[in-house]
This record gives C-alpha cells, sequence and structure tokens, in this order.
C-alpha cells in the first residue's frame, strides 16, 4: 500500500471515529437525561446527569493517555471501565423502564451518581497534580569537564585544499647573504742551495 493510499485511509478512519463518537454521546446523552427525569430528577436538571458520567469517561480517558508510565493510571482505567458499564447499564435501564418511573432502588443509584462522580473527579485530579509535581520534566544533563574533544577538521574548498582560514601560510623572511672575505694566499718560493766548493777543491 502506497503512501497515499494509506493517508486517505487515515482521513477515512478519523472521520468515522469523528461521526459514530458524536452519534454515540447524542443518544447516550438523550437517555440518560430522560432516565433522570424517571428518576424523579426535575426536568430543568436532567441534563446534568450525562454530562457527569460522560465527563468522567473523558477524564479519565485523558489521564490514560496522560499517564503511560505512572502509577496512577491503574486508577483512572478502573473509573474508566466503571464509567463505561454505568453508562451502557443506564442506557439499558431506560430501555427496561419504557417510560414508566424507576423503582425506588433505581431512583437511589441514579442519585447517587452525582456525589459519586463529583468524588471520582476530584480525587483524579489530586492524582494528575501528584504525578506532574513527583515526575517533572527531566533536566539536561551537563557535559563532563573532562570529555574528550575532538580536534576539528578543517573545512575544504571546491577544490579540495584546506582554506586559508583553518590552515595559515607561513611567512617567508628573506636574510641577505653575508659576504666572504678573501685573504692573500703566501707565495712560496722553493730554497735553492749555493753552489759552495768543497774543501780541497
Amino acid at each position: 500500500m502506497n503512501q497515499r493510499a494509506m493517508r486517505w485511509a487515515r482521513m477515512f478512519a478519523v472521520l468515522v471515529i469523528v461521526g459514530v463518537g458524536a452519534a454515540a454521546f447524542r443518544l447516550s446523552f438523550s437517555t440518560l437525561r430522560d432516565l433522570a427525569t424517571l428518576a424523579h430528577v426535575p426536568a430543568s436538571d436532567a441534563w446534568l446527569l450525562p454530562l457527569i458520567i460522560d465527563g468522567t469517561i473523558v477524564q479519565a480517558t485523558a489521564a490514560v493517555l496522560v499517564l503511560a508510565k505512572s502509577t496512577e493510571r491503574r486508577w483512572f482505567t478502573g473509573v474508566l471501565v466503571v464509567g463505561a458499564v454505568v453508562s451502557v447499564a443506564g442506557n439499558s435501564l431506560h430501555a427496561i423502564a419504557n417510560g414508566h418511573e424507576l423503582p425506588g432502588w433505581a431512583c437511589a443509584v441514579v442519585a447517587a451518581i452525582a456525589p459519586v462522580g463529583l468524588l471520582v473527579d476530584t480525587h483524579g485530579l489530586a492524582l494528575l497534580l501528584r504525578a506532574t509535581v513527583r515526575d517533572p520534566e527531566p533536566a539536561t544533563v551537563p557535559e563532563s569537564v573532562n570529555s574528550t574533544v575532538p580536534e576539528s577538521i578543517p573545512d575544504l574548498d571546491r577544490t579540495g585544499l584546506a582554506s586559508s582560514a583553518a590552515a595559515p601560510v607561513p611567512e617567508v623572511i628573506t636574510v641577505p647573504p653575508v659576504p666572504v672575505r678573501r685573504h692573500p694566499v703566501p707565495v712560496v718560493r722553493p730554497i735553492v742551495p749555493s753552489m759552495v766548493p768543497a774543501p780541497g777543491e
């Protein structure tokens, strides 16, 4: 599969998720609001029940994504599962009631959702703040003083030779020649013996 087809598939999947999520939220919101009315909640405040349930689910989902490597993730995973079960059970109970008022025990359960949701969301916020304080952003490690610094390599120009800035040319100093004094060489003359007559001649 080429990159273009993969990109179109991802965009289509995102659109489907957005559409299905919006439709599911709308239906669940209407059902839970009607369920609150059947549990003797005033009609003007009935919309708060689905807001509490779905808001808790959204908070738990975001916390699970953020706290990927934290110990608090187990708490938010449990909250996410329980919130989903409550939402599904509420929708099913609304279908069973079929427009009739709920029995006393069901009304008590619906009435307990609001304070329990407040406690759960408040505790979740405290866990998020504690995880943020305990696991701050990692600080940069300073370089060691004794670290070995590699030697810089001179830049090469287009001709392949080292640039003049990296390798300066040494200055050539011209030294004048020293004159040489020539001494006269003495002429050595041979000594010729004189002719002296021998005695008795």
